[in-house]
């Protein structure tokens, strides 16, 4: 059977190992090229093919429900589950989401683009099930670095807790999240699947067996059994955890060996209450390249199959908003010893792996544990510290609590860098930066900042670390700057809450804020040539506004808009909007933004497309809105 002729996962059934395991090279083969033509992430869907084959073999797809953890690891599922005709399409506008999306497929029981999340909802499901009193199985698969985060311990807990519950956790171990795993579980894991006992057993057990007169080449269940008993007692501890925690143990199992998968989930899926078996992968296996640079292969902008290497850009390109803060920072932070960079399992993505290697002992990394990053943030701060919290926004969601609760009513100055603020493109809704401009606007003591190009970047760098009388944050985007020369040094402190004047115009007042101020300025360039003169202003802050400069234009004016590229519900221009209510100067005020709708994956500009947010549209919907010009008066 071909891997193109599988539109259900149940056409697994009856298939022997060997042909499991040429679906599983032409798995990996498609995965390959697809990532290599389109970009996505590479090295965790390679690293659980064998995995996926193995389970999906021993479950009924049709009654029983598989949750994957994150969900990027889960493009083998996707491909033997009817979706390998429209694979090219991963990542693309209307085509294969990079993650799992309920609307997708029935197969694709819970959505998943952060991890930590699958155990709690698989046992929501199992508790569902047996409410119903329906008969299937439920099973969640995390990995290690996922198993870090509070939200899958706290699942732990509560499913060891229910022993009459079925649930089965299965535990890709394979040492890494993005970048490798930190702290005491995933090196307690390592620890054991690598200890010697472990090893010896793995690589010997079966082999010795086979040269026992009448054994052969296969282990009979009475062996098999024998050997799994065997490497529990030589690695009892991690099996002795999960037990107390009420899971029954099972492994560790070669992650990429089918014929023990199958033995192993099999004698699972008949064990009651809660099970956890533990399997031990290879990120990026099969691919040579990604094997030894897990870190770099976790995710591809298209590439060569060959070489591994990036397909080479046309053109030079002004560097990412992400290498100028770590260039700053760490500049920064070599004067300045107190400068402690944090970040959760994301050094690479927030550039802090730049100030790992420069100045490790002013660099930590928590793991997938946002909310711990952003406490431990708050009690450095406490003692003079000078804490900057590298973050993504739609990552940050995950911390609320702890940005009210342990740093904002304490008014502690901790300093919140929101990499991947707005639209961020190919992964869609899950990690669109849109609500953290509404989401801490809203708290006592914040301050919001958003540069309207890299060099401004590096002055709110500057600003954030040096204002130490409260919490403050700053968005900044995904992508690339504008070319702008950078300083090396000399960076001066931005005024808390002071904007400037970019363009003058007595027709509109445009203001706008962050990634929107360079197209704000395009637009009112549209607007000149059809007659409207725009005032633009570069607002620098969300919170506080400076009302010093605004609400006098306001009036003088009449007309106002605002820009951003996050939600309008709660956002910046609606802190514009409310503070002109409050100050009792009643003007027409245009809010554009996001809409409240979501914002699915596809490339960054046929997004802003799509959401009327370019330049030409907005010089549209401004003349549409207080000229009452037709919209094709724009060219």
């Amino acid at each position: 059977m071909h891997l193109s002729e599988i539109t259900h996962p149940n056409q697994l059934h009856g298939l022997s190992v060997r042909q499991l395991q040429q679906i599983a090279h032409q798995i990996r083969d498609k995965h390959l090229q697809t990532v290599a033509a389109t970009g996505g992430h590479l090295g965790p869907g390679l690293g659980v093919v064998e995995l996926t084959l193995g389970l999906y073999q021993t479950l009924d797809l049709d009654r029983d429900k598989v949750i994957w953890d994150v969900g990027h690891q889960a493009y083998p599922h996707k491909l033997i589950t009817g979706r390998y005709d429209h694979f090219h399409t991963l990542r693309q506008k209307d085509g294969i989401a990079g993650y799992l999306k309920r609307g997708e497929s029935k197969f694709d029981h819970f959505g998943a683009g952060h991890a930590s999340t699958s155990i709690s909802a698989a046992l929501g499901m199992a508790l569902a099930r047996d409410i119903n009193g329906e008969k299937f199985k439920v099973a969640a698969v995390i990995g290690d670095g996922a198993l870090t985060g509070g939200m899958a311990l706290e699942a732990i807990n509560h499913a060891g807790h229910m022993p009459k519950t079925n649930l089965l956790v299965v535990l890709n171990d394979n040492e890494m999240s993005i970048s490798p795993n930190v702290g005491a579980i995933p090196r307690y894991l390592n620890k054991m699947r690598l200890s010697p006992p472990m090893q010896f057993l793995t690589d010997n057990f079966e082999e010795q067996f086979k040269q026992i007169p009448f054994v052969g080449e296969s282990l009979s269940p009475e062996l098999a059994r024998i050997k799994e008993g065997m490497k529990r007692l030589a690695v009892p501890k991690v099996g002795a955890v999960f037990e107390e925690l009420g899971f029954t143990y099972m492994g560790p199992v070669d992650g990429h060996n089918l014929e023990e998968l199958i033995a192993t989930f099999q004698q699972a899926h008949q064990i009651p209450g809660p099970v956890l078996v533990h399997v031990a992968t290879v990120k990026g296996k099969g691919y040579e390249i990604a094997e030894l640079d897990k870190v770099g292969y976790h995710a591809q902008n298209p590439f060569n199959l060959t070489t591994g290497k990036a397909v080479p850009s046309n053109k030079p390109k002004p560097p990412a908003y992400s290498k100028v803060f770590a260039h700053t920072l760490v500049k920064l932070a070599e004067q300045n010893p107190k400068i402690i960079g944090i970040t959760a399992a994301m050094a690479t993505g927030t550039g802090l792996d730049k100030l790992q290697a420069k100045l490790p002992d002013q660099y930590i990394d928590v793991g997938i544990a946002e909310q711990h990053a952003v406490t431990i943030a708050a009690g450095l701060a406490t003692d003079g510290i000078r804490p900057v919290v590298a973050i993504y926004s739609t990552f940050l969601q995950r911390a609320f609590d702890q940005i009210i609760h342990d740093v904002c009513i304490q008014n502690l100055p901790v300093f919140f860098c929101l990499d991947r603020a707005g639209i961020v493109g190919a992964d869609g809704p899950t990690h669109q930066g849109m609500y953290d401009i509404a989401y801490l606007r809203c708290i006592p003591n914040m301050v919001l900042m958003a540069p309207k190009d890299e060099a401004e970047l590096q002055r709110m760098i500057v600003t954030g670390v040096e204002h130490t009388t409260g919490p403050i944050a700053m968005r900044f985007p995904r992508g690339n700057g504008y070319g702008v020369p950078l300083m090396e040094e000399g960076w001066e402190a931005l005024e808390i809450g002071k904007a400037e004047i970019l363009r003058n115009g007595d027709d509109v007042l445009m203001l706008g804020y962050g990634t929107m101020v360079n197209t704000t300025l395009q637009a009112a360039e549209i607007l000149s040539e059809h007659g409207i003169e725009a005032t633009v202003i570069n607002a620098r802050f969300a919170k506080p506004v400076d009302t010093e400069l605004i609400f006098p234009l306001a009036q003088k004016i009449g007309r106002v808009v605002t820009l951003e590229e996050g939600c309008v519900m709660g956002g910046f221009g609606s802190a514009i909007a409310e503070a002109l209510l409050d100050a009792d100067i009643v003007v027409p005020v245009k809010r554009i933004g996001v809409p409240d709708a979501l914002v699915e994956h596809a490339e960054p500009n046929q997004s802003k497309a799509q959401i009327s947010l370019t330049s030409p549209q907005i010089a549209q919907t401004v003349l549409q809105a207080f000229f009452k010009r037709e919209l094709s008066a724009v060219g």
